[in-house]
């Protein structure tokens, strides 16, 4: 019995729930999986699983042996990235997760190089719109919006940017509707925006004068950015988008920046992995490869309100 692999296959079938899906993500057949954990079981000589026909359970010993087994095998990762950083050689499967529309504006053309950079290194990406627990889904790295506050000592967060929230509209939708000249003009408009109670029903707008406060409504609410942007895209409203998902978007004039001198939050965008004794040579080319590529924590670089942004274009109507 390779007792390792029988560790990983259990580790995988209690993260997801299933002998079927823990397969996938092992990329062998459900009878091997369930072949390793029986012959673990048989060798431990105690049940690890409560097997029912609907869901899995830990028994008792299961969830001691669980504890232990996940340090077990974090440190032979810890091991095998000694060797191999020793060797200069970083390897291995890299996990990266990055919510989908900063995944798709701007790590996805970042990938290919790194790829080519490191060719030992297997990568994993998930582009997700919901909250990623990198301990519990084996994820390596993530990047995130948020603050760093909200990260305990397990985790290390890096700040590779920030981002600010902007308006946005196309031209289709300015013709028919006009150009709002100030914030209260939104309450006229449709804004379609995002389910979080902070932005839901009122946005705080940042401006010359301070905040001000503009109760909005609108037909459309979604949690994605990409599918925000599409939206905006065909006419249907002012929305509120990052401006790393709308940099393009804006310099080709697809898309129009409404009350320029107005934006809502400033998101830090940060580059969050576990913190561990030792980091992995492949974990720490990743770091490396994105603070390389960004090189002012504090800047929005997708912006031309910042020194060091991307010029984008002016709030103006096409064909008007």
């Amino acid at each position: 019995m390779d007792r390792l692999q029988s560790m990983r296959a259990f580790v995988r079938v209690v993260e997801h729930g299933s002998f079927a899906r823990a397969a996938r993500a092992l990329d062998i057949s459900d009878t091997v999986v369930t072949r390793l954990v029986a012959d673990l079981e048989k060798h431990l000589g105690t049940r690890l699983l409560n097997r029912t026909t609907r869901k899995l359970s830990l028994t008792e010993s299961g969830e001691l042996y669980l504890e232990r087994v996940r340090q077990i095998l974090q440190d032979v990762e810890d091991a095998e990235a000694i060797a191999s950083s020793m060797a200069g050689m970083p390897s291995g499967t890299l996990r990266i997760s990055s919510s989908t529309a900063f995944g798709r504006a701007q790590l996805s053309p970042l990938l290919p190089y790194f790829a080519a950079a490191y060719p030992q290194i297997v990568l994993d990406v998930s582009f997700v719109d919901r909250s990623v627990d990198l301990v519990e889904e084996q994820f390596d790295a993530a990047i995130l919006l948020g603050n760093l506050q909200q990260f305990d000592s397990s985790m290390i967060a890096r700040q590779l940017g920030v981002s600010q929230t902007l308006l946005v509209a196309s031209n289709g939708y300015l013709r028919k509707h006009g150009m709002p000249k100030q914030p209260e003009d939104l309450t006229r408009h449709q804004c379609l925006t995002y389910p979080f109670p902070s932005v839901r029903h009122q946005w705080t707008l940042q401006g010359p004068d301070g905040s001000t406060d503009v109760p909005i409504s609108g037909r459309m609410v979604t949690n994605s950015a990409d599918l925000m942007r599409e939206f905006a895209l065909a006419d249907m409203g002012i929305f509120i988008l990052p401006s790393f998902a709308v940099r393009d978007d804006l310099s080709s004039g697809r898309l129009v920046r409404i009350l320029p001198d107005y934006h809502l939050d400033r998101l830090p965008i940060l580059l969050v992995y576990p913190s561990r004794r030792l980091l992995s040579s492949k974990v720490r080319v990743f770091v490396d490869f994105m603070t390389a590529r960004f090189t002012n924590p504090e800047v929005d670089h997708w912006c031309t309100e910042e020194k060091q942004g991307i010029e984008i274009a002016p709030a103006t109507i096409m064909g008007s």
